[in-house]
């Protein structure tokens, strides 16, 4: 009979995958997640395979790395090592007969793109077989991996979903902003392996980089420093001065797919432009790829303290104006990610979420990358468990010292425990809803606010501590939250607590802001005399009206710098109320036809926006769906007062929960809306 003779191996792709949990994942090769079995089939000719006489050995490499794999009859597979194990052999005395081999990989092989061959030596010949590659990524449903997550909801929600909410805006005005992290757009999963491999740790020792990625801190830190471009071939490169010609503004981008794909088919040069959620978006698509949970959070009033003494100093002049003065800085909001994973690096109690940071804005073991510093860490204050917990400690939590000054002399401080780390916030598992997390960093807030005693910036004399004696009170109150194209209406609250009446000096200032720094020059500003009696209250309303702030640049939200001071004319006592809020563009609204959404079957949603403006708009509306097909962009005018109703057919190529998201950008005011709508796409 004639000697067993290898035809084809099949490996099962169509079988395997859903197994795998790497199903709808597109890529050039086999899918599969560590520390599970898969199976492929010989397909041979000749007399049956005899142990005896032939022996199997796959041979599985990853770049310079490689493991032979003796297929044995009998065992199991290994949660520690690669092995091999024949299941059955399929007898067919008319036709090709086929052998089926389990694979198993260790819960803890590196991830990365491997290539499968197989030698089959008998006793006068050795013949190797070339069977392609697979793509090995980490395995949250597997109990021995170090990214394992227990439940299933969150399982779905943090590496199944690709879709999301990011959050910008103030604490008391948040905006949720659509995103389509796109893991499973078309060559998006082998565009993320790439990442690894144009790494700076990768280029330097390929071996020692491989085998490193068996570990997501490690994998965590270099997909940090890749996201962004400033010492690497990274995605992405930031820009934050409001000039975004030669590139994309960053409020217009919607999705990760448009930004990964530019980046590869440019020869891996970097996207303009990413901000802080750009960054950060990309970062939860990779992860959520590469197999680890990962969410996007947003930190409001997030402090970016240079000189790590957990104090920010802010600087108002006499007239309320906010002075561009200190290196200390607080972000009205910064977005970053957490990935979970297991810390057996930093001892018991730090497993679970770790923050890490793709933004570029400090260096981190000579890169710019931050984390991943455990969540427990930083709310433990451990500032000596890696990575970067200080940093992100301090961004949290801090103390801010508002100043006012006037020819250089300090005539009030006052302190502020409560405004760092106002509100930490993600989406909320399951729903398009916020879940607030604030409590995982810190602990409950200091509601005091210390007044103290004027000094002489000359002198170098800092704020003392002492408690003032304050013989006035100020607060601001925005009667609405301000929408693009209205007027914003506040109110001064000023009360005297003593009971002599005071001749008063009021200088109320606004300013415009950009979300990462002190504000620009004022735009609108009131100064009045006025009269207060004996322990008297008294509100005074004000109105800024829209042409006094319509935006330059194209924004999704307008950021402002609102303060008061109230100065005592006999006393010179001076006391200041300051507020930051944003100014929402109005949202678009999205209606789907038929609710019961079915795959591959056209359905038909309808884009709803109603211009409130005084004038004409005109703009750019663009439609598009996670996993569903191409970008519908369309150029429109809209009159005034008149409600555009845009049909939009579209029709979903994957089954599960799907999000139809639209912007429109217009010209007319420059600004950008946005909406979404979820929908549940049935399987046929």
């Amino acid at each position: 009979m004639d000697e067993f003779k290898v035809r084809t191996v099949d490996l099962q792709q169509v079988q395997t995958q859903p197994r795998h949990k790497t199903d709808g994942l597109s890529s050039s090769t086999l899918v599969l997640r560590r520390g599970q079995a898969f199976t492929v089939t010989i397909n041979y000719d000749g007399r049956p395979f005899d142990p005896l006489k032939e022996k199997l050995i796959f041979r599985i490499v990853l770049g310079p790395i490689a493991v032979e794999v003796p297929v044995s009859r009998f065992g199991q597979p290994s949660l520690t090592q690669w092995t091999a194990v024949l299941e059955r052999s399929v007898p067919n005395p008319t036709g090709p007969r086929a052998l089926s081999v389990t694979l198993s990989s260790p819960a803890t092989a590196s991830i990365g793109v491997y290539t499968l061959q197989l030698r089959v030596e008998a006793r006068l010949s050795v013949k190797t077989h070339l069977l392609g590659q697979f793509t090995l990524l980490c395995n949250p449903w597997c109990q021995a991996d170090s990214v394992f997550l227990q439940s299933e909801d969150l399982r779905t929600e943090y590496v199944k979903s690709d879709i999301g909410l990011l959050f910008k805006g103030s604490p008391g005005n948040i905006v949720s902003r659509p995103w389509s992290f796109d893991q499973y757009e078309k060559g998006i999963l082998d565009i993320c392996m790439k990442l690894l491999q144009l790494s700076p740790q990768y280029q330097a020792d390929m071996g020692k980089d491989l085998l490193n990625c068996s570990n997501p801190v490690y994998i965590g830190r270099v997909i940090s420093a890749m996201v962004n471009s400033n010492d690497d071939k990274g995605v992405l490169m930031g820009n934050w001065s409001g000039d975004y010609n030669g590139g994309v503004n960053p409020s217009k981008w919607s999705g990760s797919a448009d930004i990964l794909r530019m980046w590869s088919e440019t020869q891996f040069r970097p996207v303009k432009y990413g901000q802080c959620w750009v960054f950060a978006a990309v970062m939860c698509t990779v992860m959520r790829a590469l197999g680890i949970p990962t969410r996007v959070v947003t930190n409001f009033n997030s402090a970016h303290d240079t000189n790590r003494n957990m104090v920010i100093e802010e600087y108002y002049n006499e007239m309320g104006e906010k002075l561009p003065i200190g290196r200390d800085s607080i972000w009205n909001f910064h977005v970053w990610v957490e990935s979970w994973m297991r810390r057996p690096d930093l001892g018991q109690g730090y497993d679970g979420w770790q923050v890490l940071d793709p933004t570029p804005q400090e260096m981190s073991g000579e890169m710019f990358r931050c984390g991943p510093a455990a969540v427990t860490a930083i709310y433990e204050r451990r500032v000596d468990a890696q990575y970067d917990v200080p940093f992100v400690y301090a961004a949290v939590n801090g103390n801010v010292h508002r100043v006012i000054v006037k020819n250089g002399k300090v005539l009030s401080t006052s302190i502020d425990k409560n405004r760092v780390g106002a509100l930490i916030c993600t989406k909320h598992p399951g729903s398009m809803h916020m879940q607030d997390i604030t409590s995982e960093y810190k602990t409950e807030m200091d509601d005091s606010t210390v007044h103290t005693l004027s000094t002489d910036v000359r002198r170098g004399e800092g704020t003392t501590g002492i408690v003032a004696p304050q013989g006035l009170a100020v607060s601001l109150q925005l009667l609405k939250a301000p929408v693009v194209g209205e007027n914003i209406s506040f109110n001064v609250i000023i009360t005297n607590k003593v009971a002599v009446p005071k001749l008063l000096r009021k200088h109320v200032n606004a300013q415009n802001k950009e979300y990462n720094r002190n504000p620009t020059g004022t735009f609108w500003e009131a100064h009045g005399d006025m009269k207060i009696g004996p322990k008297e209250t008294v509100t005074i309303q004000h109105e800024i009206s829209f042409k006094e702030y319509m935006l330059m640049e194209a924004e999704e939200d307008s950021l402002v710098n609102l303060a008061v001071v109230i100065e005592d004319v006999k006393s010179q006592e001076t006391v200041l109320a300051s507020e930051e809020f944003n100014i929402r563009s109005p949202s678009l609204d999205i209606q789907v036809q038929n609710e019961y959404v079915v795959i591959n079957t056209q359905q038909v949603a309808t884009v709803t926006f109603t211009n409130l403006f005084s004038t004409a708009v005109s703009g750019e509306l663009i439609v598009a769906c996670s996993g569903l097909q191409e970008k519908i962009q369309t150029r429109l005018t809209i009159r005034p007062r008149e409600t555009m109703r845009m049909p939009i057919n579209f029709t979903p190529r994957m089954a599960g929960a799907k999000m139809l998201y639209a912007s429109l950008v217009l010209m007319n005011p420059l600004t950008i809306l946005h909406g979404f709508k979820t929908i549940n796409v049935q399987g046929s």
